[in-house]
């Protein structure tokens, strides 16, 4: 028997085995492949991955500023029953709160958006970076810019990028790609991330945990607008963050997190009939 004949099925065997690896790492899971498309400006870097990019560049350490002064802090404190009767009425002002899609085009005082935006504002931070900017449209045109940009994208998530089971999950709440309010609500507050900060000598600060940090901020900016008798629906357009940094000119440093409408609830707004889960199925006390 010759050497070739012999290590012909091993050849073989191998390449086999290399060829149905391949094929494996290359293979979407179920999960994976019903993952819509994110474009790359969207997607949320590794802290990691953002303390390797622009390795080349000058950046600075937050402890090469100022040393801060600490102060006393004396929070107000409550009785038992003051505690109780507050935490009580907070939580239903929240339990009242839902996304809206029908807001009324009646004026807002930008005063109050302000106010709640200084509310946002008081959210924690990593490193006290305050990672966040909240731009705040109320141009017609500007608005209507908006609403072609997002929903010529929603279309084509709804059509081919989100898949039949994520617009099936969706087909209960009667939600599309068209968003009127975005035309119609007063105001537009569009919450961007700095994944980075820039110092006024063009070196940059890291941001750390800041999306979390964004995130934070928005559950602070939802609460206010509800506190304030406002409405809005939290809104996350894929694939949009690019055009919209652009047409808002917002710095390369700087991406979109979340898309809010905001104005008085429309005197015919409907809401789906839904129920929030019982306080058991979402605590665990140990």
């Amino acid at each position: 028997m010759s050497v070739v004949s012999v290590l012909t099925p091993v050849l073989v065997l191998v390449l086999c085995l290399v060829m149905g690896f391949l094929a494996l790492r290359g293979r979407r899971s179920p999960a994976a492949a019903a993952k819509p498309w994110v474009d790359e400006d969207l997607r949320d870097d590794s802290e990691e991955a953002q303390l390797r990019e622009g390795e080349d560049e000058e950046w600075v350490d937050v402890n090469e500023e100022k040393e801060v002064a600490h102060v006393p802090y004396s929070p107000q404190r409550h009785s038992h029953e003051q505690m109780l009767q507050r935490s009580l009425d907070f939580y239903e002002l929240m339990n009242r709160r839902r996304s809206v899609r029908f807001i009324s085009p009646e004026p807002v005082p930008l005063v109050v958006v302000q106010n709640v935006i200084r509310a946002a504002g008081t959210a924690p931070s990593g490193a006290h970076t305050e990672p966040w900017t909240f731009v705040v449209v109320s141009d017609p045109d500007v608005k209507h810019r908006i609403r072609l940009i997002v929903e010529e994208e929603e279309e084509v998530n709804y059509r081919q990028r989100m898949g039949d089971k994520w617009v099936s999950d969706l087909a209960p709440l009667r939600t599309n790609w068209i968003k009127e309010y975005l035309d119609v609500a007063p105001y537009l507050i569009l919450v961007f991330k700095q994944t980075y900060g820039i110092l006024a000598d063009n070196k940059k600060r890291t941001h750390y945990y800041n999306e979390i940090s964004v995130s934070i901020a928005c559950g602070l900016l939802l609460a206010a607008l509800q506190n304030a008798g406002l409405v809005t629906v939290t809104s996350t357009p894929l694939n949009c963050g690019p055009k919209l940094r652009l047409l808002l000119e917002r710095p390369l440093n700087e991406k979109l997190l979340m898309l809010l409408p905001v104005g008085y609830a429309a005197e015919d707004a409907t809401v789906p009939d839904l129920q929030r889960k019982p306080l058991p199925d979402i605590m665990v006390h140990i």
